[in-house]
């Protein structure tokens, strides 16, 4: 199945995006976002992924990965594929020009990831590593690491990772034991052990060089002491001959879903590693990695949503059932519940879409900005909105192949049909880079109380500043996200004042009311982009439906959000029989 509808889709949404114009005014070379250099690349990732990567998804889905005398062995066709991905440059398509990468915008990396992990999101994890590799070491590391790295990451011949999380340090990244001690000459020796490292090990390139936190000040508490090292899974002796890091796989994990994407327990054992950046500060040089990473699941659950949505359209269509006795019997796409069913999908693929390359975008200006102003406002929009633009992207991954089984009914809970694998796939998105939780949490304690709601306060500029430009065009759209906005806003104060457990214990439903306030404003300005071809016209009917019930959405997490206090009283009554 070519991926037409979804590379147009993306092409507009591009087009369209949110300060796109101002990073178009910053760069020295224009052209990296005309809108035929945009679509020509688009046009070529999506044949690799249709072509290349999605016939093989299931087949290596079931094949999945082994561990072989200590080293991960991926699906044959993976390795096949491999060759092809890398011949063809695609491994460089973040890497900047400086180190032989395309050097392409943020915006534009997000839509060709979004096509690769359609056709096939355990493959897409891999290049996803890359590109978050680099980031961090062109950033922090030293010019002799990057001189090293940067090449080769940018080609594909070598890997990357990031260990952080331990047995008894996930989200609690202050309680990391992994230590490190000074080696000889300029390096260090790592000892500790790190579990969920994907593709921890694998056979797919040269050379893997593990992105790890560990403690170099052995008296330090907390996150004070950590410090960031590049450990490589394989270095240079004293003969210049490539020798076998003190690296060792513990385990390849079995998983829900995912299967080809190797996910290792490893253990370092006295591991030769380099430091990236200041000694004791790894976790702010590590934050470069994990805002990519984060932003990585929402374009990853994209991809899978938007291959769950095609298959159950197209299924809707040619299913027969129904209709009246003396006829034959109609398509199911033409009964109003599947209707629903399929519009709900879309508008919900359309407008975190729109919000994911909203935040890429966004991530660029915070970057490039020279306006010290215009820097913070985007520095503080990327921190409202990433939380948001992460768990409603993995929560849209599973809802929408949650949907599609529905919609293809007994057949979708087969192995015939994508979406199963796609429903197992999807699970993990609200839990990996920060569960839906943390990032609530986040959203509260961070960006709502720490910074003053700097960040929100920006975003309800930008999105009432669209609203009055759309001024009696559309005034029932305006009037919808207008009563969208205000209970926003009244939440945010409301929360603001009650800083209290039982504040949090309303923070998801924040998260999922800021979450609908920043969806209605990508559909509005969706609505108002309405055009003649048919990416503009799916796009703009989707912020219709999203809209005409966002108001109701909006009250209902509104309310929920301001209940902890009646809802947490009940807790040690519940929970007394399990003590």
């Amino acid at each position: 199945m070519r991926f037409t509808e979804q590379e147009q889709s993306i092409a507009h949404h591009i087009a369209g995006t949110p300060g796109l114009e101002r990073l178009r005014e910053l760069s020295d070379d224009p052209d990296r976002y005309a809108r035929e250099n945009i679509a020509a690349v688009l046009s070529a990732v999506a044949r690799f992924a249709s072509e290349q990567l999605q016939p093989l998804n299931a087949q290596a889905d079931r094949e999945g990965c082994t561990l072989v005398d200590g080293r991960v062995r991926t699906p044959a066709v993976f390795r096949r594929v491999m060759k092809d991905f890398v011949a063809q440059g695609w491994p460089g398509l973040s890497a900047t020009a400086a180190w032989g990468g395309h050097d392409l915008p943020l915006v534009l990396q997000a839509g060709c990831q979004e096509l690769l992990d359609r056709g096939c999101a355990s493959f897409g994890m891999l290049p996803g590593l890359f590109r978050s590799g680099s980031r961090v070491l062109e950033a922090h590391a030293s010019e002799a690491l990057k001189a090293e790295w940067l090449p080769r990451l940018a080609t594909g011949e070598w890997g990357a990772t990031i260990c952080i999380s331990e047995p008894d340090a996930g989200s609690d990244v202050g309680r990391t034991r992994s230590s490190a001690v000074r080696g000889p000459g300029a390096d260090w020796l790592v000892t500790g052990e790190k579990i969920w490292i994907t593709f921890g090990d694998h056979d797919l390139v040269e050379r893997i060089g593990h992105c790890m936190l560990a403690r170099s000040d052995p008296a330090s508490k907390g996150v004070h002491g950590l410090s960031l090292f590049l450990v490589p899974d394989f270095h240079a002796d004293a003969a210049g001959k490539p020798q076998r890091n003190a690296i060792h796989v513990r385990r390849l994990e079995e998983k829900l879903g995912l299967h080809a994407s190797p996910t290792c327990a490893l253990g370092f054992e006295g591991a030769r590693a380099h430091l990236v950046g200041t000694e004791g500060k790894g976790l702010q040089a590590l934050f470069a990695m994990i805002g990519s990473l984060r932003m990585s699941v929402a374009v990853q659950s994209l991809g899978i949503a938007s291959g769950a949505l095609a298959t159950a359209m197209a299924y809707a269509a040619q299913r027969r059932q129904g209709g009246s006795a003396s006829a034959p019997p109609v398509p199911i796409a033409s009964h109003a519940d599947v209707q629903r069913m399929l519009m709900d999908s879309a508008a919900r693929v359309e407008v975190v879409r729109g919000l994911a390359l909203t935040l890429a975008v966004t991530l660029e200006l915070q970057e490039y900005e020279p306006d010290q102003q215009r820097r913070q406002e985007a520095t503080d929009l990327c921190a409202w909105l990433m939380p948001i633009v992460k768990t409603w992207g993995a929560d849209t991954a599973f809802e929408v192949s949650h949907t599609a089984i529905q919609v293809l009914g007994g057949a979708g809970y087969t192995r015939d049909w994508p979406v199963e694998q796609a429903l197992r796939d999807a699970r993990v998105f609200s839990i990996y880079e920060g569960t839906s939780g943390i990032q609530a949490l986040d959203l509260l304690h961070r960006r709502l109380w720490r910074d003053e709601g700097r960040g929100l306060a920006g975003f309800l500029r930008l999105a009432r500043a669209d609203a009055a430009l759309a001024g009696s065009a559309e005034p029932a759209l305006v009037g919808a996200v207008s009563q969208v906005l205000a209970l926003l806003e009244s939440c945010a104060r409301e929360l603001r004042a009650e800083r209290t457990q039982f504040a949090e214990a309303g923070a998801a439903a924040f998260l999922q009311l800021a979450g609908i306030a920043a969806a209605s404003w990508i559909a509005l300005r969706l609505v108002l982009r309405a055009g003649a071809d048919g990416a503009a016209r799916k796009a703009s009917a989707a912020g219709r439906y999203w809209l005409a019930a966002a108001p109701t959405r909006a009250r209902c997490a509104h309310d929920e959000a301001l209940l902890g206090e009646q809802r947490l009283a009940t807790f040690e009554v519940v929970a007394a029989p399990f003590e």
